[in-house]
């Protein structure tokens, strides 16, 4: 009996004792993860394809910023912060382009640092992401509730706003690095990130899952307002017009927010679904689907905006111009933006 107890003792002590000698395969054989020692024909594709994606994501989402810097009439702060989810986006790419990187038989060579770097890559482009996503909804709910097209937010102010968004990003990223990961606790470690406490992506996913529905709730009173005040508004003109342009920058902005919750929902119920069941969730199987499908979000958002917006498709046309070497179609096409 005793025997049995001082056994059951030092599982327990295994378990909870902070040993950060411990390196990143280790992590993955606790939880029964597999890391690939040779290299195969669907890494070679998969990388490959994963690449091409990124190097397409930086350069779409580049032509946006660059639209929105070049065009005065984007000069505005919705567009400042349609911007910034660009950039947030463009990072995204260059996050994958790290995970591509550091995949497969790559993982084996990984130190628990550039694991962790890794990881908050992906983090911080999603937090950025969903803070961008929570700041236009506010500000557009503000500017309609008030009957104008565009807010009217100082520069400075969308500034410190755009500051406040990336320091949160970057702070939810360094989290699990820094004290919310399972090294002290190894009967918590994920199965989907095996450093990452269980805990740590249930507080992510349903944070980012109430995110979700708040600005899902925000669009749909949006929408319910402006329904009700175009019926007064139909009587004139100019208000009929302004109502129009409303709608319309609101279905795109809707677009953007849709497609962010189709892309995201699978892979964040995914790390949801790790966190509260571990293993028996079989997250492993799929989660490498909803990473792509996740993926794909960022290079979605500048194909809404070239279908939607015939200002920002003149912005793109003058910008190809440019790189194609037609400086003097360009030079009138930049004229026009200035005025």
């Amino acid at each position: 009996m005793a025997a049995i107890s001082h056994s059951f003792c030092f599982d327990i002590s295994v378990f909870n004792t902070c040993n950060h000698t411990n390196d990143v395969l280790f992590f993955y054989n606790l939880v029964g993860k597999k890391v690939s020692s040779e290299w195969t024909t669907r890494d070679f594709v998969v990388i490959g394809l994963g690449l091409t994606v990124c190097v397409i994501v930086v350069l779409a989402n580049l032509m946006v910023m660059a639209a929105i810097f070049m065009n005065r009439r984007f000069h505005f702060p919705i567009y400042y912060l349609l911007g910034n989810m660009a950039a947030a986006d463009l990072f995204a790419g260059i996050a994958y382009a790290n995970l591509m990187l550091n995949t497969g038989p790559w993982t084996r060579a990984l130190t628990k640092k550039q694991w962790y770097i890794r990881g908050a890559l992906i983090d911080i482009s999603l937090t950025a992401s969903v803070a961008n996503l929570l700041a236009v909804a506010v500000e557009r709910h503000q500017t309609i509730v008030t009957m104008q097209l565009h807010s009217n937010m100082t520069k400075r102010r969308v500034l410190l706003l755009i500051v406040c968004i990336w320091a949160t990003a970057i702070v939810m990223g360094l989290v699990p690095s820094t004290f919310w990961n399972c090294e002290c606790r190894l009967d918590d470690c994920s199965t989907v990130a095996p450093l990452y406490s269980r805990r740590f992506l249930i507080f992510w996913a349903v944070l980012n899952l109430l995110s979700f529905f708040v600005m899902l709730a925000t669009y749909t009173h949006i929408f319910i307002y402006v329904r009700y005040q175009s019926r007064y508004a139909s009587r004139h003109t100019s208000e009929l017009r302004h109502g129009q342009t409303v709608v319309n920058l609101m279905k795109t902005i809707s677009m953007v927010l849709g497609a962010f919750v189709i892309c995201w929902t699978p892979g964040l119920v995914t790390l949801l679904l790790d966190g509260l069941l571990g293993k028996d969730s079989h997250a492993n199987s799929y989660e490498k689907y909803c990473l792509v499908i996740a993926e794909c979000n960022s290079l979605v958002n500048p194909i809404i905006y070239s279908l939607r917006d015939d200002e920002m498709r003149k912005t793109f046309r003058g910008i190809l111009c440019c790189l194609c070497g037609r400086r003097g179609r360009l030079a009138s096409s930049l004229n026009r933006f200035t005025y």
